[in-house]
């Protein structure tokens, strides 16, 4: 019950962090305006226990209420839930709990990466998949992801194997498409050299693993550059 009440208030939380951004833009403008409005505590109720958020130096805070809208401080909600708070500046989103940050603008909170478990059968469909390829059967995969993704499918395709993450997907293709398209170099925390490169609307990495290409990129735009990087680091020979 304590997971379904927090994960409530999260998707709740996320609908309305837009509006709760936007209003902070607003009332750094009109501030004189919207001060007369300052005027209602605001006290959370979480698994059953009371939260008032303070400023730090024990001033609780409060809501600003304009045209009868009620916009609260998105670092108070983050407090009564521990969870950290990101902001992405490309997109104007705030989120509560998981990082939105894609690309290298606005802050972002770096997740822990954790090991990805792959069962016998699905080590077996991996394998199945790069063996559809002459001369490109050795199966590669990642072995990490940020910790709130999970692994969902694999599939041959074109000429390459792709690999389908709840917020990511990683390609294994012998052909380097990068090259195509201007970019920023970077290098990862290995040594490798890779290449960040946006053919669409979505960032994607690129960079050469022995003799094939490896290609990184968050479908949802929910993953950071710099996590992906950190994932890209995994990939290796799956044995």
């Amino acid at each position: 019950m304590k997971n379904r009440v927090k994960g409530t208030i999260m998707a709740a939380l996320v609908v309305g962090m837009t509006v709760s951004g936007a209003a902070g833009v607003y009332a750094g403008a009109n501030l004189q305006k919207i001060s007369a409005y300052l005027n209602h505590n605001i006290s959370f109720k979480i698994d059953g226990k009371t939260f008032v958020p303070t400023d730090g130096k024990g001033n609780k805070l409060a809501p600003i209420v304009y045209n009868d809208s009620t916009y609260l401080p998105v670092r108070a909600l983050s407090e009564a839930l521990k969870a950290s708070v990101d902001y992405n500046s490309r997109t104007g989103v705030i989120t509560i709990g998981t990082p939105s940050s894609n690309g290298n603008t606005g802050n972002h909170t770096e997740s822990d990466l954790v090991a990805v478990t792959y069962s016998t059968s699905q080590i077996q469909a991996i394998k199945k998949e790069f063996a559809k390829f002459d001369g490109f059967t050795t199966a590669y995969a990642p072995m990490q992801a940020v910790k709130n993704d999970s692994y969902q499918k694999v599939a041959a395709g074109g000429d390459s194997v792709k690999f389908t993450f709840k917020h990511m997907s990683v390609e294994v293709s012998p052909r380097d498409y990068a090259f195509e398209y201007n970019g920023k170099n970077v290098t990862l925390s290995n040594g490798v050299q890779a290449k960040w490169y946006t053919p669409s609307d979505t960032a994607m990495l690129t960079f050469k693993l022995d003799d094939r290409f490896v290609t990184l990129y968050s479908q949802d735009h929910s993953l950071s550059n710099a996590q992906l990087e950190k994932v890209a680091v995994s990939v290796a020979k799956l044995k």
